[in-house]
């Protein structure tokens, strides 16, 4: 079981950045492709972007694309989500999640593991 914990949520202002970690338990972490999704208060959770094992191969969904990056350090078993140019509509609870098997996917039911959820909160 892979155990995933989500760290550096918080609240900030439009135009401000943030930057997301997730660590996780598993000596494995190399072998899997990671993504990032948010869930806004009263909608389904969303894909925001994903990473291949090795790091070659990144998506975004279209409504961040140049504002955020994700990365991963497989020596250190984290993946980031690096945020810029907050937005208010950017505001959710933000998941980790580790896909064990298969290519990358931007779809919730193709991820194994889930993180607890940060927080983001983007002022206006």
């Amino acid at each position: 079981q892979v155990q995933l914990v989500e760290s550096g949520g918080g609240l900030v202002q439009a135009g401000g950045s943030l930057r997301l970690s997730c660590a996780a338990s598993e000596r494995a972490f190399s072998s899997y492709t990671m993504g990032w999704f948010r869930q806004a208060p009263g909608k389904e959770r969303k894909f925001v972007a994903a990473i291949s094992w090795g790091g070659g191969r990144t998506y975004y969904r279209d409504s961040v694309k140049g504002r955020f990056s994700i990365s991963r350090d497989n020596a250190k078993n984290t993946v980031y989500l690096q945020m810029n140019s907050l937005k208010p509509e950017d505001t959710a609870v933000y998941y980790c999640a580790a896909r064990g098997i298969g290519p990358v996917t931007t779809a919730r039911g193709g991820y194994d593991y889930w993180g607890q959820g940060t927080q983001v909160t983007v002022s206006s």
